[in-house]
Parts: structure tokens; sequence; C-alpha cells
């Protein structure tokens, strides 16, 4: 328990053999259930998992055990039986942590909705996410669940971008491809405040973690932008916490090659449901219609720009008035995108903190 609050822990694992271990025996006393999802690996990491566990359960021998459900208990369902069961084999605990292992590989998002699924069933008053590499500083963890325990957030989300020196200990490759997500995840998500949304050191309210839908959760590399906007759709408040990252020999499994188009495709999915759900649907707001005429106009605009160019090389004609139409309808778009991101901005404020050290 953790300030009167039960807490549980999602680690995903694939081929972490070497780390996992050190995260499980590491975690903080305070920390009720340990969910930790093999991934399918193809090395040790499943027998360290069970090692470590066995460790942990010795550790905290002294402890009260913890209330828990049966694994058979459905917490969401298509019609062909519990959601978990069908994913993953939920085996019995050995102390606080429970071994999950999937029946094939979904990979890091897959492994996160595995998780908080199994959470939930089990009704934690918050569940927080922590990698299986290492890379996160367990120290921290109280620093993310003081927003939710304190009822100031009902997310919180570790953020690598705050400071110079913790942006200064990250890799370069990494640092462009988080800034550049960075800027696509805000206006996604409307959090235009929230910075660092690949960052998977989290920890999310029972009542939000039940609100957004896990079921539904995307499964690849970008689980974290795709929640983002599921919570903004659903007024939860998000609190950024300044902490460092910890980089060691760990390697990364990511493709950029799949992963940034992957990305970028549901992101933009997820911007376009979120202007429907959210300002057209469950509400009304004119910023849902500014950024549809800001997107025709301009696109009018560079479509005239293009035939403008077409005609001066082709049928030799004049390129003065074409191109100042032209550029004028690109400038009267991006007048009606910079008012809708205003007036987003604007809907979002009262839901974003920071949290410094």
């Amino acid at each position: 328990m953790y300030r009167d609050h039960s807490i549980g822990v999602v680690v995903p694992a694939y081929n972490e053999a070497g780390f996992i271990g050190d995260v499980i025996r590491e975690m903080p006393a305070y920390v009720d259930s340990v969910f930790v999802v093999d991934d399918c690996s193809s090395d040790t990491t499943w027998d360290d998992v069970l090692e470590a566990a066995r460790v942990d359960s010795n550790q905290h021998d002294g402890q009260p055990p913890r209330d828990t459900q049966s694994s058979d208990v459905p917490l969401a369902t298509d019609g062909s039986g519990s959601v978990l069961a069908r994913r993953a084999t939920v085996h019995d605990a050995v102390g606080r942590v429970t071994p999950i292992q999937h029946h094939e590989n979904l990979g890091a998002g897959g492994a996160i909705k595995t998780g908080y699924l199994a959470a939930l069933e089990d009704g934690l008053d918050v569940t927080a996410t922590v990698d299986g590499d290492g890379q996160m500083d367990l120290s921290q963890l109280s620093r993310l669940l003081d927003p939710i325990v304190d009822d100031d957030a009902d997310y919180s989300k570790g953020n690598r971008l705050l400071y110079p020196e913790y942006r200064g200990a990250m890799p370069t490759f990494r640092f462009v491809g988080n800034t550049i997500l960075t800027f696509l995840t805000k206006i996604a998500s409307g959090y235009w405040k929230t910075m660092d949304p690949q960052n998977g050191y989290t920890a999310i309210s029972h009542q939000a973690l039940a609100t957004v839908g896990v079921e539904n959760m995307y499964e690849y590399y970008g689980y974290c932008n795709d929640l983002l906007v599921k919570l903004n759709v659903n007024g939860m408040r998000v609190a950024d916490v300044a902490m460092p990252a910890v980089y060691g020999d760990e390697e990364s499994s990511i493709t950029y090659t799949r992963y940034v188009p992957n990305v970028s495709a549901m992101l933009f999915r997820n911007f376009l449901w979120r202007l429907k759900a959210k300002y057209l649907v469950l509400d009304f707001h004119p910023l849902a219609l500014f950024y549809l005429l800001g997107a025709g106009t301009i696109g009018v605009g560079a479509l005239g720009f293009s035939w403008t160019l077409y005609a001066k090389y082709a049928l030799n004609d004049p390129l003065f008035v074409r191109t100042a139409s032209s550029l004028l309808l690109v400038s009267i778009g991006s007048m009606f995108i910079t008012l809708a991101m205003v007036f987003d901005l604007k809907e979002s404020e009262d839901d974003e903190m920071a949290v410094f050290e």
C-alpha cells in the first residue's frame, strides 16, 4: 500500500534476460502486485522472472497476502470469453508477483494491455508501468503516484525533456525522434503542454483505466500516445513528472522503418477520432470545423499551385495571379488551423500539470 492506496505495477518483458530479475527484486516494498508479462521471449527471461519472484517473495514474506481474484473472472469479452484469458496464461502469484505468459508475441503495447487487464481484474487503486530493461529509476515511482493519490491527476508519466541535463543524457537519435513525436502527439492528443509521450514510466488511476477502454488499446509501440488521446476525450487530468532515464547495455527492439509510419498513421487516425468524439459527438466546438476548413483550404491552395506550375511550363501561362491566389488560400487555411490549435489548447490547459523536483 502507498498512502492507503493499493498499487500495481505492470512490467512488459521481451528478451530481457539479465535485466528483468533486477527490476523485480528492486521493486519498492509498498507495491502490492507486480504483473510481469512475458511476450514470448526466446531467451531465459521467463526463468529469470520466476527466480526473481521467488527471491522477492522471500524478502517480503512478512507482508499480509494480497486479495486476488481468480484469473478466469472476465473483465471484458467479445462473446468468446475473457479477453485476458484469450491473450495469455495467468499463472499463480509468487508472493506479490503474478507471472503472465502471452500465447503469441503481441509487442510492447500488447504486453502493457495484458497487464492492464490483469490489474483491472484485481481492482487496484493505481497501476504503474515499468519497462523490464532496467532503464527506469524505481526510487522515482512515488513521484508518479503522488499526483494521483493527491487527486491532482488521473494519469502521470515521466518526462525526460523538462531539464537540459536529462535531455543531454538521451542518445541523439532518440532525442530527435522523441521531439518529432512530441509535437505530433500534442496535436493528436490535445495535451499541448505534455512532453516526452514515448515515456513508458507511467501511473494511472483505477477510474481512468476503467474508462479508456483498455480492450481496444493500440498494441504496437505508440500505445502511450494512443492512451493520451483516449484520456483527453474522457476529460482526464495528466501530470508530466520530470525525471531522468537510465541508459545501459539494453538493445532496442524497435524497427524504425516500421515504427515511424505506423505510429504516425495511428496518431492521424486518433486525431480525427478525437475531433469527432470530443467536439462533434460528446459536445460541440467550432474548432473541429476550423481544422476541417483549414486543411481543405490548404489542400485547394496546394493543388492550385501545382496546376500553376504545370500551366507555366506546359502551357506558358503567366504565374503571378494564380500563384498569388494559391498562396492566399494556403495563408487563410493556416490561420484557420492556428485558430483551431489555440482553441484546442484552451480546452485542455486545466487538465495538464508539470511536476518538477
